[in-house]
């Protein structure tokens, strides 16, 4: 009886845990986009098994603990610099895929030389860009991509044109430069969008390790603690608001 009990459980098994990804307890918090994006880049990693070929570069931020839950080898850089990192590790290691994860306080703000030049260059690595317009881990500041009239903790009132400038539309600046292959923006707050970046996520991965140059997936993202609101809160807020300042799509595909 337990043997049929099992190959029923196994017959309609419709979801199991990602082989690469770890049981550490995570530490994001509720409703947090980044737990799903790390899925998809440890099914992305297995499903070409590139397990024993990826090295994975962890930013400074929420993001940086990323190293806690996909079993791949990882390298921690200093503030912005991961994709500096990642340029001497794919040119060292010519035949391993290289990738960082990054916030945009991380990406958009003291990385913006590293991120502009690394794909001037056309580095053959992928960039993966959390973007939640808020610096999370520090306090929920306000950060280059956080949005006018957004509340955060340095701008109590709201972005304001006339003292804090635009929200950085880095993703569109670096589909300018001729060294990107890909840039496309995506998020993870539903089963359709979550599916459409894995697929992008694949292809980015095919792109580095094909020599193509430089490959950068978006995802616009939830902060709920930065933001204070709830998950759902959060997701029915960044449609409303963030998805017109920030349209989901590839932006370059060459």
């Amino acid at each position: 009886m337990k043997s049929i009990n099992n190959t029923i459980n196994l017959e309609n098994l419709v979801y199991t845990k990602p082989s690469l990804m770890n049981s550490n307890i995570t530490h994001y918090c509720p409703g947090c986009s980044h737990g799903v994006v790390h899925k998809l880049v440890a099914e992305v990693i297995a499903n070409m098994n590139l397990e024993e070929q990826t090295i994975g570069i962890a930013s400074v931020g929420c993001s940086v603990f990323i190293y806690n839950y996909i079993d791949i080898d990882w390298i921690g850089a200093a503030h912005g610099r991961a994709p500096a990192v990642a340029t001497a590790v794919k040119r060292l290691n010519p035949n391993k895929m290289v990738f960082t994860y990054q916030g945009d306080g991380d990406l958009a703000a003291i990385g913006t030389a590293e991120t502009i030049h690394a794909c001037n260059r056309g580095e053959n690595i992928v960039i993966i860009f959390i973007n939640n317009a808020i610096y999370g881990m520090t306090g929920g500041q306000m950060a280059p991509t956080t949005i006018l009239k957004m509340q955060t903790a340095t701008c109590p009132y709201g972005r304001d044109i006339s003292l804090n400038g635009y929200p950085l539309q880095i993703s569109n600046i670096l589909a300018q430069i001729e060294g990107t292959c890909l840039v496309s923006r995506e998020a993870v707050f539903s089963t359709k969008t979550i599916k459409k970046s894995k697929k992008i996520l694949c292809k980015a991965f095919k792109n580095a390790m094909s020599g193509k140059g430089t490959s950068i997936i978006e995802f616009i993202s939830t902060c709920t603690s930065g933001w204070k609101m709830s998950p759902i809160q959060a997701n029915k807020w960044m449609i409303k608001n963030m998805l017109p300042i920030y349209p989901l799509g590839v932006l370059k595909d060459k």
